[in-house]
């Protein structure tokens, strides 16, 4: 389950402004972006009145997927249409279809493993980003619309095999609906509790400059030099795996806070490492700072669903997953992506300057022969313009320490403000 959901998101998502400015539509990446955090937003909405109170979370999880990968088949033939607009829809579908599986997936995972087992099964979530990452690389497709496509099948076969998930009830089956549940009102009522309040709004907030990452990252490795940013991006996962299996080591001794703080910390390394390894294009710490996502990730995501299934009581944690959603994954992406695309219209944002790199290197589908080797290049073809890159790789500098200043404003105000010393796995751990 975990593998083919991430699949699909790792599959379409990674490399979505890279496919859309290399076919026309650049005018539309930022709305494509846009769609993954309005299909959070309304998650939870939907699992609060339907996953809580009627079906069982397999079905609802296979019903999603069949529905969401035909929004991406639609979706690839309206790109390859030129009708940017309806791609935006047919995408913004399948987020409204996709993003309620995120709780439904932890809900499954949380009501079958103790806390402890869940990192176990979450890092083939990551191994599915990583294989869908070097697929889309190795085929030569970062620039193709037909990743709309690849996604498309692997949600199909997520919805079928979803109806074979161990059976999941619905935690409040038979109670009365209300707009209590419609709204959260059980989880936002945790709110009260000072510590989960400063997690929740940290959350929210370093999730502004995560937006920068997903949505720029790959056009910032292609001005750069990278011919293939999908599986370059990878590295980024492949980290994910070996920090995911250290997580209950590192929990017993370190701490909720102390964990999420060294996530944050990570945030703040990537972008110093873009932002100092741009102007020279430094291969290592252009490199590092994509293998800095797996701390980024792990350390702070991970960490804050399992603190909070520890926290929610039992009859309301999947609103409390879904409100986690909500706030990280639905409102501060979504600013996120607001301020990034527009703070970056000035600096490099598919102006001419993008454009004209981007002519200059030409389109370069890989053969068969030789596909790993120039997978990771990071050579400069000599038909670019020294002059025309150092000005892009200027302007990327100062870009990316826009998001490094504001992770370390957030990891202050989160060191300063949040006091609980919940360690995750103490009652699995016999505690």
């Amino acid at each position: 389950m975990m593998f083919l959901q991430f699949f699909v998101w790792g599959a379409w998502f990674a490399t979505l402004g890279q496919a859309l400015g290399a076919n026309g539509l650049s005018d539309f990446i930022g709305g494509g972006y846009g769609t993954a955090p309005l299909g959070a937003i309304f998650a939870p909405l939907f699992l609060g009145l339907i996953a809580d109170r009627f079906f069982p979370s397999q079905i609802i999880m296979g019903v999603l997927f069949l529905l969401g990968g035909a929004f991406l088949y639609l979706a690839a033939g309206a790109a390859e249409a030129g009708n940017g607009d309806l791609m935006v829809k047919f995408a913004l579908g399948h987020m409204l279809c996709y993003m309620p599986t995120l709780g439904l997936g932890n809900t499954i995972a949380f009501s079958h493993l103790n806390r402890l087992e869940f990192p176990k099964v979450r890092v083939w979530g990551t191994i599915g980003w990583i294989v869908a990452g070097l697929l889309i690389g190795f085929i030569g497709w970062s620039s193709s619309l037909n990743i709309f496509r690849v996604a498309a099948v692997s949600a199909f076969l997520l919805g079928i095999y979803s109806f074979t998930l161990p059976h999941t009830p619905a935690p409040a089956k038979g109670q009365p609906v209300d707009f209590r549940t419609l709204l959260m009102v059980d989880a936002w009522r945790l709110l009260g509790k000072p510590a989960f309040l400063v997690f929740m709004i940290c959350s929210g907030l370093i999730c502004i400059p995560l937006a920068y990452y997903y949505g720029l990252t790959s056009n910032f490795l292609t001005n750069a030099g990278f011919e293939q940013a999908a599986s370059s991006m990878t590295l980024g996962q492949m980290s994910e795996i070996v920090f995911m299996l250290l997580i209950p080591f590192f929990f017993r001794r370190l701490g909720v806070k102390w964990m999420i703080i060294a996530g944050m910390l990570a945030w703040v390394a990537r972008y110093l490492l873009f932002a100092l390894g741009a102007p020279d294009q430094v291969a290592w710490m252009l490199f590092m700072g994509v293998i800095l996502h797996g701390i980024c990730y792990d350390f702070f995501f991970v960490t804050g669903f399992m603190y909070t299934d520890k926290i929610a009581p039992q009859n309301v944690r999947s609103q409390a997953q879904s409100l986690l959603v909500f706030v990280t994954q639905g409102l501060g992406m979504y600013f996120g992506y607001q301020v990034a695309f527009g703070k970056f219209g000035g600096v490099a944002k598919y102006t001419d300057l993008d454009q004209a790199i981007s002519t200059a290197r030409g389109v370069q589908e890989l053969s068969f022969g030789g596909k790993l080797a120039k997978m990771f290049s990071v050579n400069m073809p000599d038909a670019v313009d020294a002059s025309l890159i150092s000005e892009a790789m200027a302007q990327w500098k100062a870009f990316w320490m826009f998001p490094a200043m504001m992770a370390g404003a957030i990891t202050l105000l989160f060191f300063l403000a949040f006091w609980d010393k919940t360690r995750v796995g103490d009652d699995e751990a016999g505690e």
